[in-house]
């Protein structure tokens, strides 16, 4: 393959990874549930945990799978032509959560999309920031402390775990994790920021 066919590839696979990961599946199940828009509702995000602020549960736990298995989805069905196309499945799947071009590339906050790709990329990795999440956040009970921390954990693992290729992909990831939490980094500074199972 020349390099300027391996370029349009990686291309098609950053494109095929974006407009997976750009379907808003909060968004959609709220609809369809007849609850509204649930950008209109507290943080105005697309995300599992805004839905969970509709009291709907379900509702809230479709969206967290949903949004993870498209950053799966998309990676693995990138890898059938190689792993640097996964990778760029990958970036396409998060920056599409992100940036979804449907929602005038308002989006999420991206947790559940990067551990779906976690998953596709290398399970084992996508086990450890489980684990760091959970063991985070029941010592402090800050829901986004424990993505901030895991997520940050994600490339040393990955580097670790012998993919250094994954690592990089997974640096860039993660600065923009980390930005779209720029309000939530706030809070936790300031101490405001609500806990695990705070009301209000």
């Amino acid at each position: 393959m020349s390099d300027e066919a391996n370029l349009l590839y990686l291309l098609a696979a950053l494109l095929f990874g974006y407009l997976l990961g750009s379907i808003p599946f909060g968004l959609i199940f709220t609809r369809m549930a007849g609850l509204g828009d649930v950008r209109k509702i507290g943080s105005g995000n697309i995300g599992a945990t805004n839905v969970l602020r509709t009291g709907h549960k379900g509702l809230a736990a479709a969206t967290l799978v949903a949004d993870a298995l498209k950053g799966t989805a998309a990676v693995l069905i990138a890898a059938q032509w190689g792993p640097q196309f996964a990778t760029m499945a990958a970036l396409g799947a998060f920056l599409g959560h992100l940036f979804p071009v449907w929602l005038g590339f308002k989006g999420g906050k991206g947790v559940a999309t990067f551990i779906g790709v976690l998953i596709g990329l290398k399970p084992l990795a996508a086990l450890i920031f489980c684990a760091i999440w959970l063991g985070v956040a029941f010592a402090s009970k800050y829901s986004s402390l424990s993505a901030l921390v895991a997520s940050a954990a994600s490339p040393i693992v990955l580097w670790l775990l012998g993919e250094p290729g994954m690592a990089g992909i997974a640096v860039v990831l993660v600065a923009l994790l980390w930005w779209k939490h720029g309000q939530n980094i706030s809070r936790l500074l300031a101490g405001t920021e609500g806990k695990i199972g705070q009301k209000g």
